[in-house]
Protein backbone atom coordinates (compact mmCIF):
# COMPACT_ATOMS: atom_id res chain seq x y z
CA UNK A 1 0.00 0.00 0.00
CA UNK A 2 1.12 3.52 -0.94
CA UNK A 3 2.49 5.24 2.45
CA UNK A 4 -0.43 7.96 3.61
CA UNK A 5 0.44 12.06 2.48
CA UNK A 6 1.54 13.76 4.69
CA UNK A 7 -0.91 16.44 6.04
CA UNK A 8 -0.21 19.78 4.70
CA UNK A 9 0.45 22.63 7.12
CA UNK A 10 -2.56 25.35 8.27
CA UNK A 11 -2.31 28.01 5.56
CA UNK A 12 -0.83 31.15 7.85
CA UNK A 13 -3.06 33.98 7.66
CA UNK A 14 -1.38 37.58 6.42
CA UNK A 15 -2.64 39.59 9.65
CA UNK A 16 -4.16 38.18 12.74
CA UNK A 17 -7.63 39.69 13.22
CA UNK A 18 -8.39 42.30 16.27
CA UNK A 19 -9.71 40.35 18.98
CA UNK A 20 -12.36 41.44 21.33
CA UNK A 21 -13.05 39.25 24.49
CA UNK A 22 -16.94 38.81 25.80
CA UNK A 23 -17.74 38.07 29.17
CA UNK A 24 -21.04 37.54 28.48
CA UNK A 25 -24.30 34.61 29.48
CA UNK A 26 -25.44 31.82 27.32
CA UNK A 27 -29.07 32.32 25.73
CA UNK A 28 -29.81 28.87 24.31
CA UNK A 29 -32.16 30.89 21.89
CA UNK A 30 -29.01 32.97 20.41
CA UNK A 31 -30.64 36.07 20.66
CA UNK A 32 -28.60 37.34 23.35
CA UNK A 33 -25.35 36.68 25.47
CA UNK A 34 -22.18 35.45 23.92
CA UNK A 35 -24.12 34.30 20.56
CA UNK A 36 -24.92 37.55 20.10
CA UNK A 37 -21.39 38.99 20.38
CA UNK A 38 -19.75 36.55 18.57
CA UNK A 39 -22.31 36.90 15.66
CA UNK A 40 -21.80 40.75 15.73
CA UNK A 41 -17.96 40.94 15.86
CA UNK A 42 -17.63 38.56 13.07
CA UNK A 43 -19.70 40.86 10.97
CA UNK A 44 -16.96 43.44 11.83
CA UNK A 45 -14.14 41.36 10.22
CA UNK A 46 -13.25 41.15 14.33
CA UNK A 47 -12.68 37.72 16.29
CA UNK A 48 -14.24 37.23 19.61
CA UNK A 49 -13.23 35.51 22.14
CA UNK A 50 -15.65 34.64 25.33
CA UNK A 51 -15.84 33.40 28.54
CA UNK A 52 -19.67 32.22 30.02
CA UNK A 53 -20.66 34.18 33.26
CA UNK A 54 -23.69 32.52 33.15
CA UNK A 55 -25.77 29.76 32.08
CA UNK A 56 -29.76 30.60 31.53
CA UNK A 57 -33.26 29.01 31.57
CA UNK A 58 -34.69 31.21 28.77
CA UNK A 59 -36.71 31.85 25.47
CA UNK A 60 -37.11 34.61 23.45
CA UNK A 61 -40.06 35.33 25.29
CA UNK A 62 -38.45 35.75 28.67
CA UNK A 63 -35.43 34.90 31.86
CA UNK A 64 -36.69 31.86 33.48
CA UNK A 65 -33.43 31.62 35.81
CA UNK A 66 -29.61 32.45 35.78
CA UNK A 67 -26.97 30.17 37.28
CA UNK A 68 -23.84 31.71 37.66
CA UNK A 69 -20.69 30.83 36.68
CA UNK A 70 -18.21 30.08 39.82
CA UNK A 71 -16.30 33.00 40.33
CA UNK A 72 -13.15 31.05 41.09
CA UNK A 73 -13.88 29.21 37.64
CA UNK A 74 -14.23 32.30 36.12
CA UNK A 75 -10.58 33.53 36.70
CA UNK A 76 -9.41 30.54 35.76
CA UNK A 77 -10.62 30.64 32.45
CA UNK A 78 -9.63 34.11 32.40
CA UNK A 79 -5.74 33.67 33.43
CA UNK A 80 -5.55 30.33 30.77
CA UNK A 81 -7.06 32.20 27.84
CA UNK A 82 -5.73 35.87 28.76
CA UNK A 83 -1.89 34.19 28.59
CA UNK A 84 -2.45 32.68 25.20
CA UNK A 85 -4.21 35.54 23.31
CA UNK A 86 -4.17 39.42 23.20
CA UNK A 87 -7.38 41.38 22.53
CA UNK A 88 -7.78 45.18 21.97
CA UNK A 89 -11.07 45.54 23.34
CA UNK A 90 -13.29 43.67 26.00
CA UNK A 91 -16.93 43.77 26.37
CA UNK A 92 -18.92 43.05 28.88
CA UNK A 93 -22.87 41.74 28.84
CA UNK A 94 -24.45 39.94 32.07
CA UNK A 95 -22.41 39.58 35.13
CA UNK A 96 -23.51 36.29 36.90
CA UNK A 97 -23.31 37.52 40.61
CA UNK A 98 -21.41 40.31 42.54
CA UNK A 99 -18.92 37.99 43.84
CA UNK A 100 -17.33 37.87 39.97
CA UNK A 101 -17.07 41.55 39.68
CA UNK A 102 -13.28 41.72 42.25
CA UNK A 103 -12.38 38.93 39.36
CA UNK A 104 -13.28 40.97 36.32
CA UNK A 105 -11.91 43.93 37.91
CA UNK A 106 -8.44 42.72 38.28
CA UNK A 107 -8.69 41.38 34.68
CA UNK A 108 -9.43 44.52 33.39
CA UNK A 109 -6.57 46.53 35.36
CA UNK A 110 -4.01 43.62 33.73
CA UNK A 111 -5.16 44.86 30.07
CA UNK A 112 -5.90 48.28 30.42
CA UNK A 113 -7.68 47.94 26.99
CA UNK A 114 -10.64 50.10 25.93
CA UNK A 115 -14.27 48.30 27.83
CA UNK A 116 -17.73 48.27 26.65
CA UNK A 117 -20.31 47.39 29.42
CA UNK A 118 -23.64 46.72 28.83
CA UNK A 119 -25.33 46.71 32.46
CA UNK A 120 -27.25 43.96 32.06
CA UNK A 121 -30.12 44.47 34.86
CA UNK A 122 -33.03 42.89 33.71
CA UNK A 123 -34.52 40.62 30.96
CA UNK A 124 -36.49 42.39 28.27
CA UNK A 125 -39.99 40.15 29.13
CA UNK A 126 -39.75 42.25 32.93
CA UNK A 127 -37.61 39.11 35.27
CA UNK A 128 -34.86 40.81 37.46
CA UNK A 129 -31.46 39.35 36.66
CA UNK A 130 -29.43 40.56 39.82
CA UNK A 131 -29.63 41.09 43.32
CA UNK A 132 -31.30 45.15 44.61
CA UNK A 133 -27.39 45.63 46.13
CA UNK A 134 -26.03 44.71 42.55
CA UNK A 135 -26.39 47.99 40.71
CA UNK A 136 -23.96 49.54 43.71
CA UNK A 137 -21.53 47.50 43.59
CA UNK A 138 -21.31 47.15 40.18
CA UNK A 139 -20.51 51.09 39.59
CA UNK A 140 -18.18 50.84 42.31
CA UNK A 141 -16.20 48.11 40.86
CA UNK A 142 -15.94 48.51 36.83
CA UNK A 143 -16.88 52.01 35.52
CA UNK A 144 -13.58 53.09 36.77
CA UNK A 145 -12.00 50.88 34.28
CA UNK A 146 -15.40 50.99 31.82
CA UNK A 147 -15.03 53.46 28.30
CA UNK A 148 -18.37 53.41 26.70
CA UNK A 149 -21.89 52.00 29.31
CA UNK A 150 -24.27 51.56 27.53
CA UNK A 151 -27.79 50.75 29.89
CA UNK A 152 -31.03 51.80 28.26
CA UNK A 153 -33.08 54.50 30.17
CA UNK A 154 -34.60 51.79 32.84
CA UNK A 155 -31.50 50.61 33.51
CA UNK A 156 -29.58 53.90 34.07
CA UNK A 157 -32.11 54.80 36.37
CA UNK A 158 -32.07 51.40 38.52
CA UNK A 159 -28.40 52.39 38.56
CA UNK A 160 -28.71 55.74 39.95
CA UNK A 161 -32.10 55.42 42.14
CA UNK A 162 -31.66 58.81 43.41
CA UNK A 163 -31.39 60.99 40.19
CA UNK A 164 -33.72 63.33 39.19
CA UNK A 165 -33.72 62.78 35.28
CA UNK A 166 -31.25 60.92 32.62
CA UNK A 167 -28.97 63.63 32.56
CA UNK A 168 -28.33 63.23 36.26
CA UNK A 169 -27.94 59.50 35.67
CA UNK A 170 -25.43 59.84 33.75
CA UNK A 171 -23.14 62.60 35.57
CA UNK A 172 -23.28 60.35 38.26
CA UNK A 173 -22.18 57.30 36.28
CA UNK A 174 -19.29 59.55 34.98
CA UNK A 175 -18.58 60.45 38.35
CA UNK A 176 -18.18 56.86 39.28
CA UNK A 177 -15.07 56.81 36.36
CA UNK A 178 -17.04 56.09 32.97
CA UNK A 179 -15.39 57.90 30.13
CA UNK A 180 -18.73 57.84 28.05
CA UNK A 181 -21.85 56.79 28.51
CA UNK A 182 -24.47 55.95 26.37
CA UNK A 183 -28.26 56.13 27.40
CA UNK A 184 -30.68 54.26 24.64
CA UNK A 185 -34.09 55.05 24.04
CA UNK A 186 -35.53 51.95 22.98
CA UNK A 187 -37.62 51.53 25.95
CA UNK A 188 -38.82 54.56 26.40
CA UNK A 189 -42.31 55.95 24.54
CA UNK A 190 -42.48 57.74 21.16
CA UNK A 191 -41.93 57.48 17.58
CA UNK A 192 -38.28 58.25 17.49
CA UNK A 193 -35.92 56.62 19.13
CA UNK A 194 -33.48 58.94 20.84
CA UNK A 195 -29.88 57.55 22.72
CA UNK A 196 -27.71 60.19 24.26
CA UNK A 197 -24.20 60.07 24.37
CA UNK A 198 -22.60 61.84 27.61
CA UNK A 199 -18.95 62.05 27.74
CA UNK A 200 -16.40 62.77 30.56
CA UNK A 201 -15.40 66.57 30.65
CA UNK A 202 -18.08 68.26 28.38
CA UNK A 203 -21.43 66.43 30.30
CA UNK A 204 -22.27 70.18 32.29
CA UNK A 205 -21.00 72.28 28.82
CA UNK A 206 -22.09 71.44 25.36
CA UNK A 207 -24.80 68.23 27.24
CA UNK A 208 -24.71 65.08 25.12
CA UNK A 209 -24.90 64.28 21.48
CA UNK A 210 -28.54 63.00 20.37
CA UNK A 211 -28.60 60.13 18.23
CA UNK A 212 -31.90 59.47 16.69
CA UNK A 213 -33.72 56.14 15.03
CA UNK A 214 -37.16 55.97 14.08
CA UNK A 215 -39.01 53.67 16.06
CA UNK A 216 -39.35 50.22 14.15
CA UNK A 217 -42.38 48.25 14.75
CA UNK A 218 -41.49 45.24 16.16
CA UNK A 219 -40.05 44.46 19.75
CA UNK A 220 -36.25 42.75 19.96
CA UNK A 221 -34.32 40.59 22.14
CA UNK A 222 -30.66 40.76 22.15
CA UNK A 223 -30.56 44.42 20.83
CA UNK A 224 -28.39 45.61 23.81
CA UNK A 225 -25.96 43.18 23.67
CA UNK A 226 -25.44 43.61 19.60
CA UNK A 227 -25.21 47.41 20.79
CA UNK A 228 -22.43 46.91 23.10
CA UNK A 229 -20.40 44.52 20.85
CA UNK A 230 -20.61 46.35 17.62
CA UNK A 231 -19.16 49.08 19.75
CA UNK A 232 -16.65 46.89 21.53
CA UNK A 233 -16.15 45.93 17.24
CA UNK A 234 -15.29 49.19 16.77
CA UNK A 235 -13.08 49.96 19.10
CA UNK A 236 -10.67 47.30 18.75
CA UNK A 237 -10.31 48.11 15.09
CA UNK A 238 -9.05 51.34 16.69
CA UNK A 239 -11.81 53.71 16.41
CA UNK A 240 -12.29 56.78 18.73
CA UNK A 241 -15.23 56.56 21.30
CA UNK A 242 -17.62 58.96 20.20
CA UNK A 243 -16.90 57.03 16.53
CA UNK A 244 -17.17 53.70 17.97
CA UNK A 245 -20.71 55.16 19.27
CA UNK A 246 -22.38 56.30 16.16
CA UNK A 247 -21.25 53.65 13.71
CA UNK A 248 -21.94 50.66 16.17
CA UNK A 249 -25.61 52.51 16.35
CA UNK A 250 -26.16 52.95 12.69
CA UNK A 251 -25.05 48.84 12.34
CA UNK A 252 -27.07 47.59 15.06
CA UNK A 253 -30.62 49.70 13.54
CA UNK A 254 -29.45 48.15 9.96
CA UNK A 255 -29.63 44.49 12.37
CA UNK A 256 -32.73 45.83 13.79
CA UNK A 257 -34.44 46.04 10.36
CA UNK A 258 -33.78 42.45 9.27
CA UNK A 259 -34.56 41.21 12.42
CA UNK A 260 -35.80 37.50 12.55
CA UNK A 261 -38.63 35.36 14.56
CA UNK A 262 -37.29 32.29 15.93
CA UNK A 263 -39.61 31.45 18.13
CA UNK A 264 -43.07 32.80 19.78
CA UNK A 265 -41.61 35.76 21.34
CA UNK A 266 -39.59 39.41 20.46
CA UNK A 267 -37.47 39.24 17.10
CA UNK A 268 -33.68 38.79 17.19
CA UNK A 269 -31.49 41.12 15.29
CA UNK A 270 -30.44 40.22 12.14
CA UNK A 271 -26.35 40.09 13.05
CA UNK A 272 -25.69 38.09 9.87
CA UNK A 273 -25.89 40.34 7.03
CA UNK A 274 -26.79 39.47 3.23
CA UNK A 275 -23.61 38.92 1.18
CA UNK A 276 -24.50 42.16 -0.92
CA UNK A 277 -24.31 43.94 2.83
CA UNK A 278 -21.07 46.23 3.73
CA UNK A 279 -20.31 47.31 7.35
CA UNK A 280 -20.13 51.22 7.30
CA UNK A 281 -17.21 52.84 8.60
Amino acid sequence: MPAPRPLKPPLKSSSKPPIVLCLSGHDPGGGAGLQADLETLAAHGVHGVGVITALTVQDSRNVRRVIPTDAALLAEQLNVLLADVQPQAVKIGLIGDAAQLPVIAAVLARLGLPVVCDPVLRAGGGTDLVAAAFPAALRRALLPQVTVLTPNAAEARRLVPDAADLDACAAALLADGARHVLITGGDEPGETVVNRLYSAGNASTSGPIRHEWPRLPETFHGAGCTLASAIAARLALADAPVDAVATGQRWTQAALARAVAIGRGRRIPGRIPPPSARIAS
